[in-house]
């Protein structure tokens, strides 16, 4: 699993907002203790608010605000496309202004930029990936509005290609990282999709209705 995988496994694991050991991040993640504070030192410098230390636990509680000014999803999208392309650009002293602009967002993301998100900022990917994952947005927020399955074309991180039918729920921003809340009917279970790593999204012709166990009240009551 590459580093930046198990940052972003670890701030699935603490978003509930309890207090979890390192210990028992590590059995999870299957990783030495070690690593998961080396991991913990890298968010906290990211900017997320962890709180605890080593022996005791970690957790995120407190969010990151930014007065006065609230972005909206698609402000924020946008913002996030123009930084993503420019720090792409050939040019060094526009890349050094991307990245120095992108910290400076980082460090003071607001969680309400997206509604109803229970995530914190995640400065720790590179603009490719924001970049290769924006080109679906259209299609996934348009299908999560319509309640309308999606087919989905989707690099897990070993490389493997899969196709699923999903039933999209919500979308969530991490920083420079997106990902796509779903139920998966190919698992029969909820799954968290990284939208850089789709490579394919077409809306399917049939809709869906709640039904109990299925939605997003659903996932986020899971323990």
């Amino acid at each position: 699993m590459r580093r930046t995988d198990r940052l972003f496994d670890i701030i699935q694991i603490l978003r509930d907002g309890k207090l979890h050991r390192a210990q028992d991040i590590a059995d999870r993640l299957e990783v030495s203790v070690r690593t998961i504070y080396r991991d913990m030192d890298t968010l906290a410098a990211s900017g997320i608010p962890v709180e605890g230390e080593r022996g005791l636990g970690y957790m995120v509680r407190e969010a990151i605000t930014l007065p006065p000014l609230t972005l909206t999803a698609e402000e924020l999208e946008a913002l996030n496309l123009g930084v993503a392309i420019v720090g792409e650009a050939a040019d060094p002293e526009l890349k050094a202004a991307a990245q120095s602009l992108a910290d400076k967002i980082d460090a003071v993301l607001p969680v309400a930029t997206v509604a109803e998100a229970d995530a914190w900022k995640f400065a720790v990917y590179p603009f490719a990936d924001a970049a290769r994952g924006l080109s679906h947005m259209a299609v996934l927020r348009s299908a999560i509005k319509g309640r309308q399955k999606l087919h989905l074309a989707y690099r897990r991180i070993d490389g493997t290609l899969t196709h699923r039918t999903v039933r999209p729920l919500h979308m969530e921003y991490w920083g420079r990282v997106w990902t796509l809340t779903a139920w998966c009917e190919m698992r029969d279970d909820f799954r968290v999709f990284r939208i850089d790593l789709i490579e394919g999204a077409s809306a399917l012709p049939e809709l869906f209705v709640d039904e109990p166990g299925k939605t997003l009240a659903d996932y986020t009551a899971q323990p």
